[in-house]
């Protein structure tokens, strides 16, 4: 290049830390901030040293941090990614499991296997996290693709998963050869409502008609239901927070990814970025005499929008859960002007409530030729049916059709 960015290139290096911890946050953040995702809560050192310093990622957990980073010649951070040795699949959001069974089947050993990803969060955003103001962005960003893969092949591991990474990070490593799968996720959009209200006013009559009905069996059932979020989170909400969310991982997938130290830590250090809806029924008292918390549902917030994340309930509370987790996140979106609600993935019932299905992405890169080709059909053939499945989740669009329905 003209400008010599190349020769500046070849000065960088490469080297991977232990912990996040061992990084500095000013560095991380500041690579870490988005255009695209700002504020993005997921990305920042808090967050990552959170799960860490509570014991939720590490050794034990089959979440082992190796966090890549690239340092120019004044050992400035340049480029950085969150990276972690895997021996296992879950926690990612983007099943794989099929693909480590095959392979195991026919003789290979598909763990370990390293996963740049935010641990236990389906949110799209930066992955390859660049200085922006260096020299020459995008050859960090080719620098850090490349020692990805070189990282497997030198360690014999058979493969390398990028999830949810934001567009830049996604084109870089297609643009190298991964392999781009496609998911299905469920967002809501603010189209510049004033008030739930006249969000409803956006859907058919039926439609509203159904929503009205749902919000109504909840105030009918006696439940109150609280926002909460900054100064308003005690450690009596982040208690009966975790017993919920344990119990219901128990019944449903048998194993709590979070400690309970993660959510205080959350509390005590991100207050600011954490909604935390709780419910309260006044008819069962807890042993102190008080409303026994019954459901709480926990999102994190950036500054252009809403992520839900953790559902936890005690008892059978109908449409419930649609309050706290869907109702509610739209509520204070509109109330805190915020351009979209990430709902995650699963639960075609989202979209009757608003949340309408999006393309997501994952990035792969698998050392096997025979395994790469396998899972490149599989992955050409699942793109085609997600894109089905969007297109078919569309048509039955809440929204009447001049307010967002299906074109």
């Amino acid at each position: 290049m003209a400008d010599g960015s190349s020769d500046w290139t070849a000065g960088l290096k490469v080297a991977v830390a232990p912990r996040i911890g061992a990084l500095d946050a000013a560095d991380w953040d500041r690579l870490a901030a988005s255009d695209a995702y700002p504020g993005h809560p997921f990305t920042r050192h808090a967050f990552l040293r959170i799960l860490e310093d509570s014991g939720s990622v590490g050794r034990k957990t089959g979440w082992l941090p190796q966090h890549l980073t690239v340092r120019d010649a004044q050992g400035r951070l340049v480029g950085a990614a969150p990276m972690y040795l895997k021996s296992h699949s879950y926690g990612e959001y983007v099943f794989d499991q099929g693909w480590a069974n095959a392979y195991e089947r026919a003789g290979g050993e598909y763990y370990p296997k390293l996963q740049v990803s935010i641990p236990f969060t389906p949110a799209t955003g930066p992955r390859l996290l660049v200085d922006l103001t260096c020299p020459d962005p995008q050859g960090v960003r080719r620098l850090m693709v490349a020692a990805l893969r070189s990282a497997a092949v030198d360690n014999k591991l058979s493969s390398v998963h990028v999830t949810f990474p934001a567009p830049e990070d996604r084109a870089a490593l297609t643009g190298a050869g991964w392999l781009d799968r496609h998911g299905v996720q469920y967002h809501w959009e603010n189209r510049g409502y004033r008030d739930f209200t006249d969000f409803l006013a956006a859907f058919s009559s039926r439609k509203r008609k159904a929503v009205r009905k749902e919000r109504q069996a909840v105030a009918d059932s006696g439940v109150e239901v609280l926002t909460l979020t900054g100064s308003d989170l005690t450690e009596e909400h982040w208690d009966a927070f975790f017993r919920l969310y344990n119990a219901t991982s128990d019944r449903k997938w048998g194993w709590a990814y979070l400690t309970e130290d993660f959510f205080h830590r959350l509390g005590a250090e991100m207050a600011d970025n954490v909604v935390l809806v709780m419910a309260r029924d006044p008819a069962r008292p807890d042993d102190k005499g008080r409303p026994a918390w019954v459901g709480g549902a926990l999102n994190l917030m950036g500054d252009d929008a809403l992520y839900g994340r953790n559902w936890g309930s005690a008892g059978d509370y109908p449409f419930l859960h649609f309050e706290a987790c869907y109702y509610r996140a739209i509520e204070f979106a509109i109330e805190r002007g915020l351009e979209r609600v990430e709902a995650g993935a699963q639960g075609e019932h989202k979209v009757q409530r608003g949340y309408l299905p999006v393309t997501t992405h994952s990035a792969h890169y698998i050392a096997d030729l025979g395994l790469r080709r396998a899972v490149a059909d599989f992955v050409e053939r699942e793109r085609a049916g997600v894109a089905a499945d969007i297109e078919t989740l569309l048509a039955e669009s809440p929204y009447r059709q001049a307010d967002g329905g299906a074109e």
